[in-house]
C-alpha cells in the first residue's frame, strides 16, 4: 500500500531483483549523497551533544572557545562559501557529462556518474552544507553558551570542501583522458567476466552434455514472452535447481541483452516431468526491463568500448582509436581465458538441465572490432592496427581459436581490391598480416592475399 503513494522513480527500485536494484542504486547521482546527508544529521547531533549537553568547552583551554555570536558569524559565512564550491562542482560535472556525451558516447554518462569517486566528491560537498545549515538552526537561540565543538567541526569541513574541491576537479579532467577512460571500461568488462560470469555460469557448465532427453524432446512445450524489453538477468542457478526438482531440460532462445518483442520465442522444456512443470516458475527467473544491464552482459561493455573508437574514427583521432583496439585486445584475452564456450549448464550429476543461446569466440571478436572494422572503412592504418592487436591475442589464446582470429582479419582484408591503396600502407599491411599468418599458422592463406594486393599497384600504375 505504502508503494502506491511513492514516486515511480523510488516505487521502481522496490519492484527490481536485488541484484538489479543494487547496480542500479550505484549508478545514481543520489544514492552516496543521500547516505552522506543522513551521516551528517547524526554529525550534527554528536557535536551539539558535545557543546550543550557534555559541555565540552569545561574539558579543553579557553583559547579554544567561542561564543554564540562569532560561532553564528562563521557558520553563516561558511554556508555560502561552501554552497559557491557545490555550485562550481555540479557546474564541472554538467561540463563532463556535456563533453563525455559528444566526443566519446552518451553511455559514457552512468559510468562517471557511477563512479565511486565522483559519487564520494559530490557526497562530501552535501555533506558539509547540510551540516553547517542545519547547526545554524540549532544555535541561533543561543546566546550565553560557549561553543567548541560546533565551531571546531564547522572549521574542519570547510577546510575539507576545499580540498574536495581541488581533488574533483583533478579527478574530472583526469577522468577524461582517454586513456583512463578505456583503461577503467575495460577493467569493468573483466570484473563482469571474472565475478558475474564466473560465479553464474562457469560452475554449471559442462562441455560433453550425457543425455539430452531426444526422445522428450519432440514433444517440447514452447514459452514465449509476455512483454517486450531487454533481458537483464537470468537466475541460472534457481533455473537449474529447479529443473532438475521437475526432471526437464531448459532452452532458452534469447541471450541477456536481446531484445524480445511479446509473442517472442523465449523458451521451452522438455523432460519425463513437463507435464508437471508451472512455466510461470521459470518465468520468474528470467528478468526484463527496459534498457540494457551489464550484470551479467559482457558485450555491451564490449559496444560501450567501440564507440568510443568509433567516435574518435568521426572526430579526427586515430590515436584514441588506437588506444581503445589495444584495451579491446586485452579483453578479448580475458574472455577467451574465463569463459567456457559450451551452451550446456548441468546440475551436481552432470545432467544437463539448461541450454543457452550461446556465443563462440568469434562472436565475442566481432562485437569487439566488427563495429570498428566497419567504420575505419578504407582507414587502412586502422585496419593495420586491428591487424597487429589480433597478432598480440593469437600469441597468448589457445591454439582452436586461431582459425577464428586468422578468418576475421582475412575477412578484414576483403574489401581492399576495391579501394586504392597507398604503396606504404600496403607494404606495412602485408607485413603485419605476415605475422599474424605465422602466429595462427596460416602463411599458404597469405599468398593470395598478397597477390591480390599487389595487383592493385598493377592496375593502377
Amino acid at each position: 500500500m505504502l508503494k502506491k503513494l511513492l514516486p515511480w522513480q523510488l516505487r521502481k527500485y522496490f519492484e527490481m531483483p536485488r541484484r538489479i536494484r543494487k547496480h542500479e542504486l550505484q549508478s545514481t547521482l543520489w544514492y552516496m549523497p543521500g547516505l552522506y546527508i543522513i551521516g551528517s544529521f547524526i554529525f550534527v547531533a554528536i557535536t551539539l551533544y558535545l557543546d550543550t549537553v557534555f559541555e565540552l568547552s569545561s574539558y579543553v583551554p579557553e583559547m579554544f572557545h567561542t561564543s554564540a555570536q562569532p560561532t553564528r558569524l562563521l557558520i553563516s559565512a561558511l554556508i555560502g562559501g561552501i554552497l559557491t564550491l557545490s555550485a562550481f562542482t555540479l557546474n564541472s560535472l554538467l561540463v563532463v557529462l556535456t563533453t563525455f556525451s559528444g566526443q566519446f558516447s552518451p553511455r559514457m554518462l552512468m559510468n562517471f556518474v557511477a563512479d565511486r569517486t565522483t559519487q564520494h566528491f559530490i557526497g562530501i560537498f552535501h555533506f558539509s552544507f547540510v551540516y553547517v545549515l542545519v547547526v545554524f538552526l540549532f544555535i541561533t537561540s543561543e546566546e550565553n553558551e560557549y561553543f567548541v565543538a560546533i565551531p571546531g567541526m564547522t572549521v574542519f569541513l570547510a577546510f575539507v570542501t576545499v580540498i574536495t574541491f581541488i581533488f574533483f576537479m583533478n579527478h574530472a579532467t583526469s577522468w577524461m583522458q582517454v586513456h583512463n577512460i578505456t583503461t577503467h571500461m575495460k577493467e569493468q568488462s573483466i570484473s563482469i567476466v571474472r565475478k558475474t560470469l564466473r560465479n553464474d555460469l562457469e560452475q554449471f557448465r559442462c562441455e560433453e552434455p550425457n543425455d539430452l532427453m531426444e526422445e522428450e524432446q519432440k514433444t517440447e512445450t514452447l514459452i514465449t514472452a509476455r512483454e517486450s524489453g531487454y533481458l537483464q538477468l537470468i537466475d541460472f542457478k534457481s533455473m537449474i535447481n529447479e529443473a532438475k526438482k521437475d526432471h526437464v531440460i531448459i532452452k532458452l532462445h534469447n541471450k541477456v541483452g536481446d531484445y524480445v518483442l511479446k509473442g517472442n520465442r523465449y523458451f521451452s522444456y522438455w523432460g519425463p516431468g513437463a507435464e508437471r512443470v508451472n512455466p510461470d516458475k521459470y518465468t520468474s527467473f528470467i528478468e526484463v526491463g527496459y534498457k540494457e544491464t551489464e550484470i551479467q552482459d559482457i558485450k555491451m561493455g564490449m559496444t560501450k568500448l567501440s564507440e568510443i573508437g568509433v567516435k574518435s574514427l568521426g572526430n579526427n583521432d586515430p590515436q584514441t582509436t588506437i588506444t581503445v583496439i589495444h584495451q579491446m585486445a586485452d579483453l578479448l584475452l580475458e574472455v577467451e581465458r574465463d569463459i567456457t564456450f559450451t551452451p550446456y549448464l548441468a546440475d551436481q550429476n552432470n545432467q544437463v538441465r539448461v541450454i543457452m543461446d550461446a556465443e563462440d569466440f568469434s562472436y565475442y571478436l566481432y562485437r569487439g572490432f566488427g563495429y570498428l572494422r566497419h567504420y575505419a572503412g578504407d582507414n587502412y592504418p586502422i585496419i593495420t592496427e586491428i591487424i597487429i592487436a589480433l597478432s598480440m591475442v593469437a600469441q597468448s589464446i589457445s591454439e582452436e581459436r586461431l582459425d577464428m582470429v586468422w578468418d576475421f582479419a582475412k575477412n578484414s582484408t576483403d574489401h581492399i581490391p576495391k579501394q586504392f591503396i597507398y604503396e606504404l600502407d600496403r607494404d606495412y599491411l602485408l607485413k603485419k598480416l605476415y605475422d599474424l599468418a605465422v602466429f595462427t599458422n596460416h602463411q599458404q592463406d597469405y599468398e593470395p592475399i598478397k597477390k591480390r594486393l599487389l595487383n592493385i599497384e598493377k592496375k593502377h600504375s
